[in-house]
């Protein structure tokens, strides 16, 4: 790409005006920012955003990028009047389950950074006089976070942006984007003709459109959300001045689906509590159409009565007067929440920045300016990146029915394993039939069903197999979406076999004459092995974070089968792809399956059903290769997840039910079981095994996670990352992915908890769960080197309570790997 790429951002509201500002700033000036309506409330939904900026966000990145918006728009203002005033947020409880979530709220902030404090109901009035304490639990008070003036702060920014040599063009509806060659040239919009190097689509709701225009399916659906606006009340009056606007921090109550702003001597009331309303962007009017702004549709008076019976009663006040304006304003809402953010992965140099909201807007632009300048955001992004979703979620039905659950969800309590409800079941594997009859509990992970325990292992709990492990009793949050099954399945894995489920893990067939110099490149241990190998290896980006972990098999000279964590993969590796076509790469996951047999009866269970030794001399430990299981072809590799004697038996997906109840039948003689997720969490973290986008991410180099293992500096040719891994090791890390056990037994955490360390925040957990073979609770955790030594006393904070812990040395279970190597 050139020195000074021409850069096309279509749209210039928040997110389009804020890229600019970053772009410029990191000298690519050439950019050129068009919308299709006036500058700078443009019409979307920029245009009619009420401005809260509440950090709290159950995910690190979606916080990070709250943190930055509030700090660039606080220092940004426009011919002096203020861009966001820092008056704090206020979230209530009206519920004691509220209350108690307020509590985890309160944890996250504290993990990821932000300053937080806990209120009684008499400390929530002493902030928010309007406020009714006697309809309140308590309420969690933020003081750093704000109430923005988005199309304020864009034209602020976008005037940054213009001083450096941007501009911005209105009255440009975009009509085409022309390429050649894979690759975008321009822009059109009518007779108009922008030629670019680089196109981003920042375009909000309007983004499907854009994308149709280069043949992409862009997952998200516009939804119509109420704001009104009281008159004006009594208690306001005076009070805030015309520049100043507010002083009450931003108040959300979200048992009923309410967030209040000031406007002067009036109060904003914003609602969720509605059906949802999704629009079709046919039906949305063009700028010089519409009564107001394409983004602003009638009020519904009806669907508001709910809230304002509600706003009444926590902020008795408005008794006094009555909502006298309000409109149905249009947001952008995604399957799983979340921003599109990424390169087109088959026209190069057209990216996505949509479904944006402005607490997160500078955010986004800051990481996607990096991206575009230095090849990778300063954030990882992969919870966003566009190239997340599975094809069968990119249907029309899907996209339109997540979206407006996602909308029906923004202000519920949502529990970290809470599956969606539709549709479902969408994907299933071959087992499925089977697993219903042993009576599974399923969650949902990218559209499979999985397992996380069975019903028909219930009896089990009485058997006997337990005797001796305790199995505390959890508070009402852990307990949900868990059972004690699960210590039974842990159980009979550590003591006998068991079957799990690998259906839905990630598989790329790599193949060719230039397949392994490929994978050797791109990966950071030696895979130039005999056909046979398996290797555990990484992929790191240039600056030495680790994009993703995998297991690589060798199965033949020029074949690969490449066991990965999702279709971030499959995307790195297709951009990758060396352009004389030495290398094929092909998502085999939907035409295949996999069962993982584990457990100390492994070898007694399969050796019978085949021809080929399964001994640990034939068949050693990292080892693959093709055989068949009574009548079914595999390929047989021998890896555990769960630290026992074992197989990953994969077949095509038409042979997977034939697969299973040949194991099945087998398996009787040796008291096999079916396993479920729940008791795999639990035995891989006694092992030490870490989960991608979990424990860790780009954020985080090999050796800080514990797996610079699986880095051969020396390899010939080298590998995307080294030359950043230069002078690091595991001595010279400053932080660490460190072991924790829970010093009482009968306490449990599940995750994103803050973690303390001499009586102030140090770090946080990523992954927790009781371990059954070792008696507590397991958590790994993110602290600082000096505090991660075996012994260190630290303290977790769940749901506001103190949990002692101690950092232990790892892996808990089977340090000297006797039970895998047998």
């Amino acid at each position: 790409m050139a020195a000074q790429p021409r850069i096309v951002i279509i749209g210039a509201g928040i997110v389009g005006c804020g890229l600019a500002d970053e772009l410029t700033e990191r000298g690519l000036t050439d950019v050129t920012v068009l919308d299709q309506g006036p500058l700078f409330a443009t019409g979307g939904s920029s245009s009619h955003a009420p401005g809260l900026v509440f950090q709290t966000n159950p995910s690190k990145t979606m916080t990070e990028f709250a943190q930055y918006t509030l700090r660039k728009f606080a220092g940004l203002s426009l011919d002096g009047a203020w861009c966001l005033r820092q008056l704090g947020s206020l979230e209530v409880a009206g519920s004691p389950e509220r209350w108690a979530d307020l509590k985890r709220k309160h944890g996250w902030a504290t993990s990821w950074g932000t300053e937080g404090r806990l209120l009684a109901p008499e400390e929530c009035a002493d902030l928010h006089p309007l406020l009714d304490p006697g309809r309140v639990y308590g309420g969690l008070h933020v003081p750093s976070d704000g109430l923005a003036k988005a199309v304020r702060a864009g034209e602020a920014q976008a005037r940054r942006a213009t001083a450096r040599g941007a501009r911005f063009v209105p009255h440009q509806e975009v009509t085409a984007i022309e390429q050649e060659h894979g690759r975008v040239t321009a822009v059109r919009a009518g007779e108009a003709r922008f030629p670019a190097d680089i196109v981003v689509s920042a375009a909000g709701f309007w983004g499907p459109k854009i994308g149709r225009m280069v043949g992409m399916t862009v997952p998200l659906v516009p939804l119509a959300h109420q704001y009104a606006k009281t008159g004006p009340l009594d208690v306001l009056r005076g009070v805030n001045d015309e520049l100043s606007e507010a002083g009450l921090p931003i108040l959300r109550h979200q048992d009923h689906d309410l967030y209040f702003r000031e406007h002067g001597d009036r109060i904003g009331i914003g609602y969720y509590g509605h059906r949802p309303m999704p629009v079709s962007l046919d039906d949305v009017l063009a700028p010089d159409e519409a009564p107001d702004m394409p983004s602003m549709l009638p009020f519904t008076e009806d669907d508001f009565a709910p809230a304002w019976r509600e706003s009444v009663r926590l902020l008795p006040d408005l008794a006094g007067t009555e909502v006298r304006d309000g409109m149905n304003g249009l947001f952008s809402f995604t399957p799983d929440g979340l921003p599109l953010m990424g390169e087109h992965p088959e026209l190069a140099g057209f990216w996505l920045a949509e479904a944006v909201w402005v607490t997160h807007s500078a955010g986004v632009a800051r990481a996607m300016a990096e991206w575009l300048a230095d090849g990778r955001p300063g954030t990882d992004v992969h919870e966003c990146d566009l190239n997340r979703f599975e094809d069968v979620q990119l249907t029309p039905d899907y996209i339109r029915e997540r979206g407006c659950q996602n909308f029906a969800e923004v202000y519920d309590i949502i529990h970290p394993l809470q599956p969606m409800e539709r549709p479902r079941p969408l994907r299933v594997s071959p087992f499925h039939v089977r697993q219903r009859e042993l009576g599974a509990y399923f969650l949902e992970a990218s559209g499979w069903e999985r397992p996380h325990w069975y019903e028909a292992n219930a009896a089990l709990l009485d058997s006997g197999l337990l005797d001796g492990t305790e199995i505390p009793e959890r508070d009402e949050w852990s307990a949900r979406h868990w059972s004690p099954i699960a210590a039974a399945e842990a159980k009979a894995t550590r003591e006998r076999v068991a079957l799990y489920d690998m259906t839905a893990l990630k598989r790329i067939e790599v193949t060719g004459p230039g397949a392994l110099a490929f994978l050797q490149y791109l990966t950071t241990n030696n895979l130039a092995k005999k056909p046979g190998a398996v290797t555990y290896t990484l992929l790191l980006d240039e600056s030495g974070g680790v994009r993703s972990d995998l297991t690589v098999a060798r199965l033949s000279r020029d074949r690969f089968q490449v066991g990965a964590n999702g279709n971030l993969d499959v995307d790195w590796f297709q951009r990758r792809l060396p352009a004389d076509g030495s290398v094929q790469i092909r998502d085999i996951t939907p035409g295949t399956c996999c069962i993982g047999v584990w457990g100390p009866l492994a070898r007694a269970l399969v050796q019978p059903l085949t021809r080929d030794d399964f001994g640990h001399k034939a068949f050693g430990y990292f080892r693959n290769r093709r055989t068949s299981i009574g009548n079914v072809p595999v390929t047989a590799m021998r890896l555990s997840y769960v630290g026992e004697l074992g197989w990953e038996l994969y077949t095509t997906a038409d042979a997977g039910l034939k697969l299973w109840d040949t194991l099945w039948e087998a398996g009787q003689e040796h008291g096999v079981i079916a396993g479920g997720r729940s008791a795999f969490n639990s035995l891989r973290l006694e092992k030490g095994y870490r989960a991608w986008g979990t424990d860790m991410t780009t954020e985080h180099d090999p050796y800080e996670a514990g797996v610079g293992f699986a880095v051969r500096m020396d390899k010939e040719g080298g590998f995307v990352g080294r030359e950043s891994l230069e002078g690091r090791s595991e001595q010279t890390v400053r932080r660490r992915l460190t072991c924790l056990t829970v010093d009482d037994p009968a306490r449990t955490v599940l995750g994103s908890e803050p973690v303390h360390v001499d009586g102030a925040p140090a770090g946080y957990v990523t992954s927790a769960a009781f371990g059954y073979t070792v008696g507590t609770t397991v958590a790994y955790a993110w602290l600082p080197a000096a505090a991660s030594v075996p012994g260190t006393p630290v303290i977790i904070e769940y749901f506001g309570e103190k949990v002692p812990a101690t950092v232990a040395a790892e892996p808990l279970f089977d340090p000297a790997m006797d039970r895998i190597r047998c």
